[in-house]
């Protein structure tokens, strides 16, 4: 015996399609909210999901040590340097350069590694050592006008023995300021 057929709805449905129509409604909110819900979560991803823009990369010596060091030159460069990063190798760091010997001071917004900044004077040798915490906006100063900063993995300078008035060899082979187009 055949099934009966479905009972004719005011609308002229029927049971059937109006549960069918019921579930496609269901399924089409329940995308549009999945829709939604993945773009909104794209748009709160870390900064450090990215990977970091890298500079080009000189070879400098201090403590016995090879230290490839990330040339920041230009003032864009300056400004963004080591920002967002979660690790930084051992023995890798960032060197700072200008134009001019003057008191620059460094801080840490959206640095999210503990830092160790050293002051260098332009034959590299070491003015002043301070180390820096993630994320803290105090500025950190040199005592006397540098024209380098070398920033290394917190501890560095301190684990190699380097200290204040030894000298960072390499300074002399970076090139000075910004380039000139």
């Amino acid at each position: 015996m055949a099934a009966p057929a479905p009972a004719r709805l005011a609308d002229g449905g029927t049971h059937r399609a109006k549960g069918w129509r019921r579930a496609q409604g269901a399924s089409i909110r329940m995308a549009s909210l999945l829709l939604v819900a993945s773009a909104w979560l794209a748009g709160i991803q870390p900064a450090q999901a990215t990977p970091p823009y890298r500079m080009p990369v000189v070879e400098l010596e201090a403590g016995g040590q090879r230290i490839d060091a990330e040339l920041a030159r230009t003032e864009p460069e300056r400004e963004r340097g080591l920002m967002h990063r979660t690790v930084m190798p051992e023995n890798h760091g960032m060197l700072f350069v200008f134009e001019q010997p003057a008191q620059y001071c460094f801080w840490m917004r959206n640095t999210l590694i503990p830092l160790t900044v050293a002051f260098l004077d332009e034959d590299g040798k070491v003015a002043d050592l301070a180390d820096m915490q993630p994320r803290d906006e105090r500025s950190h100063c040199p005592s006397r006008p540098v024209r380098h900063a070398l920033e290394m993995n917190q501890g560095w300078f301190d684990a190699h023995g380097v200290k204040v008035g030894d000298v960072v060899k390499g300074i002399e082979t970076v090139p000075n300021g910004e380039p000139k187009p």
